[in-house]
């Protein structure tokens, strides 16, 4: 069994205000997102589902013709196939959980966090 530590996975720079740190198994992908104050991921959506637990700081999530207010300590979870978007008001530092694997960030098809 693969024993991590998010010192030792590598810190990988998306655009000038997100980066992120992933670690991918055989079913889930495990990633450390790091968003600036005022970053944005863009509208979009995938066939994973999406576990969003907020370590610090502020974002707001727009699905669903709703708004969804995460603090410190939220924990937010996302249907496969829901269209969402995120604005980070401060600052932040989530864990995202997904299943199935992200094989779309395997395979480096993730221009949407690229553009932000």
């Amino acid at each position: 069994m693969p024993l991590h530590t998010w010192e030792t996975v590598p810190l990988e720079q998306l655009n000038p205000l997100l980066s992120r740190k992933v670690i991918h198994g055989a079913q889930t992908t495990v990633a450390q997102i790091f968003l600036r104050a005022g970053a944005i991921v863009p509208e979009h959506h995938h066939r994973h589902e999406q576990t969003t637990m907020l370590q610090t700081g502020k974002l707001i999530f727009y699905m669903d013709g709703a708004e969804v207010v995460l603090a410190s300590g939220s924990i937010l979870n996302i249907p496969p196939h829901v269209a969402h978007r995120v604005v980070a008001l401060e600052d932040s530092v989530a864990i995202d959980i997904f299943s199935p694997t992200r094989d779309d960030w395997q395979r480096g098809d993730d221009r949407y966090l690229r553009e932000g």
